[in-house]
């Protein structure tokens, strides 16, 4: 199929805080593109899924310095950057088929040219629930981090109190559903926005979710962690982060995995109990799957959560991921839901025609 033509979303205004979605200064610009023809060992994609990750409002920060990013930062009139899953239309490479999905990190486009090496074959698994949504979820980066952050860098035992903050979202459920029903933690507690998200944290096994939004969720955070918690999931940073510092046992570890609450307002504000770390020795580490993936310790743990689903551990049914049918257009409206608290588990945006 040569010279197949493709929409594309490319940065186009870096936002110094919320992203726009409209107007002559919105955040991400809308171009046509004409492909080039597949060259050896590469292949012609069409996109089905996208990944959105509140992450990648990092890599678009106005501004940001890139020697203190994890990632090379999103350029001005570059293709935004995502992770994906794609049917391959056409190959040239002998490891990958026509017609086979595939996942890998293709952006906002319609369809991509892309190096077969870095198209990773995926297989949906119906006997056993797993979809393909799935390999950008709870059997993708998403479970893997939460994994990386709970098991390897907290070191989360049987014998702990967890405390996952965000635990309605993709990470947050996950960790949840690892503490409770894989590790058998002593007591988990959630913490997600409103009673509907808190009853399907409940649900994954927490022992209680706190309500954020409701008038009491200071007393009632402080009731839930009463005799203090061990381990503290942090996926939101901000005044959740701060109080949850005065929560922690000594020698408590936090993993701070993000920081969804400032993204928005990236340097303003600051931690207020940061004597609690030092009186109570609390270690705190920040972590990023990347690290994990390229010293190949997620390839372990993908099959360890592969097993625990098979083993009815971990759920991941439709209800433990937001697929939000969009047409191509509207395709940053979509990734906007993440700051709005508009999904329960993964959000994952399904291409429509």
């Amino acid at each position: 199929m040569p010279g197949q033509k493709t929409r594309q979303w490319i940065l186009s205004n870096p936002p110094q805080a919320n992203p726009v979605f409209t107007g002559p200064n919105a955040t991400f610009s809308l171009r046509d593109s004409t492909l080039p023809s597949p060259g050896p060992d590469q292949l012609l994609v069409k996109i089905l899924f996208l990944s959105n990750d509140p992450a990648q409002r990092g890599w678009i920060q106005k501004g940001i310095d890139p020697e203190r990013l994890y990632v090379p930062p999103v350029q001005q009139g570059e293709i935004m950057r995502s992770f994906a899953i794609a049917e391959v239309l056409e190959s040239k490479a002998n490891t990958v088929n026509q017609g086979q999905l595939v996942m890998g990190t293709f952006g906002w486009t319609e369809y991509a040219v892309v190096d077969a090496k870095e198209a990773r074959p995926i297989q949906a698994d119906p006997s056993s629930g797993i979809r393909a949504t799935h390999f950008i979820g709870a059997l993708g980066v998403t479970g893997l981090t939460a994994y990386n952050g709970l098991i390897d860098v907290a070191r989360t035992t049987a014998a702990d109190t967890v405390v996952v903050s965000g635990a309605a979202g993709a990470t947050g459920s996950m960790a949840v559903q690892l503490a409770k029903n894989v590790l058998g933690c002593k007591k988990v507690i959630g913490i997600a926005g409103g009673a509907k998200k808190c009853a399907f944290v409940e649900s994954l096994g927490a022992d209680v979710c706190v309500d954020y939004k409701s008038p009491s969720f200071v007393a009632d955070l402080k009731k839930a962690t009463e005799g203090f918690v061990q381990v503290y999931f942090d996926n939101v940073g901000g005044d959740i982060l701060d109080l949850m510092l005065t929560r922690m046992a000594r020698h408590g570890r936090v993993a701070a995995c993000g920081a969804v609450a400032t993204y928005n307002s990236l340097g303003e504000g600051g931690v207020k109990n940061w004597f609690e770390i030092i009186a109570n020795r609390i270690e705190i580490k920040g972590f990023i799957i990347l690290d994990a993936i390229e010293s190949g310790k997620a390839e372990q743990w993908m099959g360890e959560l592969v097993k625990a689903v098979k083993e009815g551990k971990i759920r991941v049914g439709p209800e433990t991921e937001t697929v939000v049918g969009t047409r191509f257009e509207d395709v940053p409206t979509t990734w906007g839901m993440l700051f709005e608290g508009g999904n329960t588990g993964k959000l994952v945006t399904e291409i429509k025609a």
